[in-house]
């Protein structure tokens, strides 16, 4: 990944004399505005939108704001190295793709462009449950590429075994386990739009093809898709879980387990007691408590409380390389991207999520070399400096 940045500025700064005609965005807020042309309403408050009146879609943005990069000279920057190391893997960059689900709604291709995407880029993909398309197919077009994947605890524990199962046979080499969302948080803008996918059938691959959720259908799901749905709206979710349940997911799968949603630090102590490996510090890109922590902000006191024990990773507001440079320096070991593949995806499918990827892996390139780090792992929390107004 050496210099990675400089060459993608190059090859954009060759086309001045031969342009594109589809010549895609560089600028994160241009893809924004695309997507907004490309997609009805629906779908694009779905991704764009979040709980309540939004207040932490912007915390998440503000967090960022609070904290700055303090450059470094002379320090030999001529060589980068943008390489993380996890559960024994090396991966290229710090990036990943975030889990998504329901992706049909806003590329036809879905899920399955993003991952080929990812796979192309070598940038791990993380499968959500609720992805159109099953997880085993989402494999299969990745081929060796890095995967995760990514759980909705299920009311039925048969679904949710099944589903570790799955993912395992299937080549992930990790489990997230979102626990931020045991139900739907108030979101204005699908209300106000009417509009929630899976009942239209939407992001529902990995149930209608799993045998545990089909065992328990009078009719398959290509039979009676009606009464399928209907069942999934009664097991998706799971608020009854308590710390206690950990156990449940480690005598179902042996793939490195991470929490994704912790932002308190009690459960940050909680985390390390009951033996998880990993922690995603996230709100769910402000898609389900209305005016919670920014995750920004909410980091440095997880990783205070986990002292490296184990991996912190995280996401919520990463929009640009600057961000990802913040986040690593704030102590997290790598960062997942959300919003911006969607809207890459939106705009120009398989393509649109690997420049996307492409912009942000050359921009996190140059703001290492120009902080004054040649790797990644070097980062740390004499990169940055708390705004003074703060």
């Amino acid at each position: 990944m050496s210099n990675y940045g400089n060459q993608v500025q190059l090859k954009v700064y060759q086309t001045m004399h031969n342009p594109d005609p589809e010549r895609l965005p560089v600028v994160y807020e241009e893809w924004e505005e695309r997507a907004r042309h490309v997609l009805e309403d629906g779908p694009y408050y779905y991704v764009a939108g979040g709980a309540g009146g939004e207040k932490t879609m912007s915390s998440n943005l503000r967090a960022f704001d609070r904290w700055n990069i303090v450059p470094k000279m002379l320090r030999n920057v001529e060589d980068r190295d943008l390489t993380v190391d996890l559960f024994g893997t090396t991966y290229s960059s710090p990036l990943m793709v975030a889990p998504i689900g329901v992706q049909s709604i806003i590329h036809p291709d879905g899920d399955i462009a993003s991952a080929k995407a990812a796979a192309a880029m070598n940038v791990p993909f993380i499968t959500s449950s609720a992805s159109s398309a099953p997880l085993e197919e989402i494999a299969k077009v990745m081929g060796d590429a890095p995967r995760w994947f990514q759980l909705y605890w299920n009311k039925d524990p048969e679904v949710t075994a099944s589903f570790l199962r799955r993912a395992e046979a299937s080549g992930y080499s990790a489990v997230v386990v979102t626990l931020d969302t045991p139900m739907m948080a108030w979101r204005e803008y699908d209300l106000k739009n009417v509009y929630l996918p899976f009942l239209l059938g939407e992001g529902l691959g990995n149930y209608f093809t799993d045998p545990a959720f089909c065992s328990k259908l009078e009719s398959s799901p290509q039979e009676d898709p009606t009464s399928a749905i209907m069942h999934w709206t009664q097991t998706f979710g799971n608020p009854g879980l308590t710390w206690e349940d950990i156990s449940f997911l480690k005598e179902h799968t042996n793939l490195p387990i991470l929490l994704k949603g912790i932002l308190h630090p009690e459960d940050a102590k909680l985390a390390l007691h009951y033996g998880v490996d990993g922690i995603i510090v996230s709100n769910h890109g402000g898609r389900q408590v209305d005016g919670a922590i920014g995750a920004l902000e909410a980091l440095p006191h997880i990783c205070d409380i986990v002292q490296g024990e184990i991996p912190v990773l995280m996401d919520s507001g990463i929009r640009r390389g600057a961000d990802v440079v913040k986040a690593l320096a704030l102590g997290a070991k790598a960062v997942l991207v959300g919003r911006p593949c969607m809207y890459g995806l939106a705009v120009a499918g398989e393509r649109g999520v690997r420049e996307v990827l492409q912009n942000m892996l050359a921009d996190t390139d140059l703001t290492l070399a120009l902080s004054g780090e040649k790797a990644i792992r070097e980062v740390d929390r004499t990169n940055v400096m708390k705004a003074e107004d703060d």
